[in-house]
């Protein structure tokens, strides 16, 4: 029989344990601008929801890319939290944006430098506006101390990536920083029972957050034809796993994938038709690497005439939703 004093000591040095490797900020520089209510929350372990910047530039036209930002922030604000959208602005990383700056961030668009991790030292050396992606917000966030972070749909690997070898970053940086990504699943444009892999193979968790279906969402659509990994049905559950990936150490992400409400969702044919003629005219026109994506959702939205684009809103406003209730749970559960 275990001894009963040995048991005790040897809980109490797995609780401190986990104790001392709960999620914290890393020590950033004087370079990060973080606005006075975000820097509060943060050091209250209040709730707090990171959001990139790139779906404002090269995401969505202005000035719906701008009308959309400013009613996710709203949105993340109702369920109790407070949201903080990233971007590099005159050689400086801004943590939280005022209305001017994401007007000017939709205005110039594309004209801003879509930026994933390996261009945060290049765009802030040079003092250039830099549009923060999945990747380089999650470890900008991961820095500020923000462990939760809502997008549209995650990177993944590119169809026709066995030729290309074109996976994106999104994935790397899943496998090694501990944020929380809610987001409307894989982009449609990708592959993504390859995406699924990778991300197993990244010890990422990948969670589908819905009360009705077991089914990875489709982005555009609610079912992917693919099973998740796991799935909660609940927000409370999410946070309750979040907090346990930190105290665990895993230092990796996780994923929770919401699908998008049927009301809003795109035509599954359309869309798909829709797809495999855009990714025809890229490889055409040879359209790769960063410049793939932005191409194909503004192609897309062409060729549906608006459809894919007022899904892709519908989605994020869903997902920024979610995102702050997940965030009002994981402030409650460590406080």
């Amino acid at each position: 029989m275990m001894n009963i004093n040995k048991y005790a000591s040897t809980t109490r040095f797995i609780t401190r344990f986990l104790h001392k490797r709960n999620f914290h900020a890393l020590p950033i520089s004087n370079q990060f601008v973080i606005k006075p209510e975000i820097k509060a929350a943060i050091q209250n372990q209040g709730p707090v929801v990171a959001l990139e910047s790139t779906i404002i530039s090269h995401g969505m036209p202005y000035p719906q890319n701008v009308e959309t930002a400013k009613t996710v922030e709203t949105i993340i604000r109702n369920q109790g939290a407070i949201p903080a959208t990233i971007a590099l602005l005159d050689g400086r990383i801004h943590i939280g944006l005022t209305d001017q700056e994401l007007e000017y961030l939709g205005k110039i668009g594309r004209k801003a430098q879509k930026t994933s991790r390996r261009d945060l030292a290049m765009v802030l050396s040079q003092k250039k506006t830099g549009a923060t992606t999945v990747a380089s917000t999650m470890f900008l966030a991961r820095a500020a101390g923000i462990p939760i972070f809502v997008t549209g749909g995650i990177g993944g690997v590119h169809r026709g990536a066995e030729q290309t070898f074109d996976i994106s970053a999104d994935l790397i940086e899943l496998g090694k920083t501990p944020v929380a990504v809610i987001c409307g699943g894989v982009k449609s444009i990708l592959d993504i029972q390859k995406t699924l892999e990778y991300l197993e193979t990244q010890g990422v968790t990948v969670t589908t957050l819905d009360k009705q279906s077991k089914r990875f969402p489709s982005f555009y659509t609610p079912d992917s034809g693919i099973d998740s990994p796991y799935y909660l049905e609940n927000t409370l559950d999410a946070a309750k796993s979040i907090l346990a990936n930190h105290q665990l150490g895993l230092n990796s992400g996780m994923v929770f994938a919401v699908p998008i409400p049927k009301e809003a969702a795109a035509d599954a044919a359309s869309i798909q038709t829709a797809i495999e003629h855009a990714i025809s005219e890229a490889r055409a026109n040879n359209i790769t690497g960063k410049e793939e994506t932005p191409f194909l959702l503004k192609r897309i939205a062409e060729l549906t005439q608006g459809e894919s684009l007022v899904a892709n809103i519908e989605l994020v406003k869903n997902n920024a939703r979610i995102g702050g209730q997940i965030a009002v749970h994981l402030s409650q559960l460590k406080k």
